[in-house]
């Protein structure tokens, strides 16, 4: 089956749990709990997860899968072979709370690299894809990153991680960025954060998040024309394009001087 052939199917999917994500907020019929004592999650979740896990073993059986509820086992990344990459919900406190900004998030990687990517907004009525090497777009019309060039003109997406202990070093971060670009947006989707870049509604994204939720956007801000990587180098054995620590993805002339300057910022070296 071409790449081709395996988007299509990936829409199709991302639609259909789309549609599950509305009705269950329609209906408020999903009960909340939360996993490792801080991160929300929701029935909705599991249910979404579920139904694309049945539906890409349906069409491609046997195909490893990573996926954020069923299947979160990180130690797939480390082999070459076909791989599905999966976030049923990504921007779970976001639904919750009756918010916009959720996306269904499926990437497919072969070799260690993304192939292709859907990152599908069902409350935006908005679909993302990719093909490695043949470009990206929105609801079929093809996307682009901005142009900005220069740090004071960029506006900066971002987030931060459930655990708060966690939070305080990247205060640091945070308020370079606010001193040297223009503002900051904190949406709460990693891959809608990813869709921004690449359709130039956001310059730049920087954070660190789990593989599910950056695959298929990395790969659509790639191929939008984005600059894509980590502000380090990540561990030998795990692909790139996998690898959520630390991405840095922006507007093509963007890339060294936001990485310098968050560097900066993690070394104390700036004045803020």
């Amino acid at each position: 089956m071409t790449p081709t052939q395996r988007l299509e199917i990936a829409v199709e999917i991302a639609h259909e749990a789309g549609r599950m994500i509305v009705e269950a907020r329609e209906h408020q019929v999903f009960g909340q709990r939360y996993k490792h004592g801080q991160e929300l999650v929701t029935d909705t979740d599991v249910e979404v997860d579920t139904h694309i896990s049945e539906r890409l073993e349906q069409h491609f059986p046997g195909e490893a899968r990573l996926s954020e509820e069923l299947a979160p086992d990180r130690q797939v990344l480390d082999s070459p072979q076909a791989l599905w990459v999966v976030d049923p919900i990504d921007g779970t406190v976001n639904f919750a709370h009756g918010l916009r900004h959720v996306a269904v998030s499926i990437g497919w990687a072969s070799k260690g690299r993304t192939r292709l990517g859907v990152v599908h907004a069902p409350f935006l009525d908005e679909t993302f894809t990719a093909l490695d090497g043949q470009g990206a777009w929105c609801n079929g019309q093809t996307i682009h990153t901005s142009r900005t060039g220069n740090l004071i003109h960029a506006l900066v997406g971002t987030g931060f991680p459930y655990r708060r202990d966690s939070r305080k070093p990247l205060m640091r971060r945070l308020t370079a960025v606010l001193t040297h670009c223009q503002d900051v947006r904190r949406n709460g989707s990693a891959a809608l954060d990813l869709c921004d870049v690449a359709c130039g509604r956001l310059d730049a994204y920087y954070e660190s998040v789990s593989p599910w939720d950056c695959a298929a956007g990395w790969l659509i801000a790639r191929e939008a024309g984005a600059r894509t990587g980590h502000l380090y180098p990540g561990p030998a054995g795990i692909p790139e394009d996998l690898y959520g620590e630390n991405l840095l993805v922006t507007s093509p002339n963007l890339h060294a001087e936001l990485g310098d300057l968050l560097r900066q910022a993690d070394a104390g070296e700036i004045d803020l």
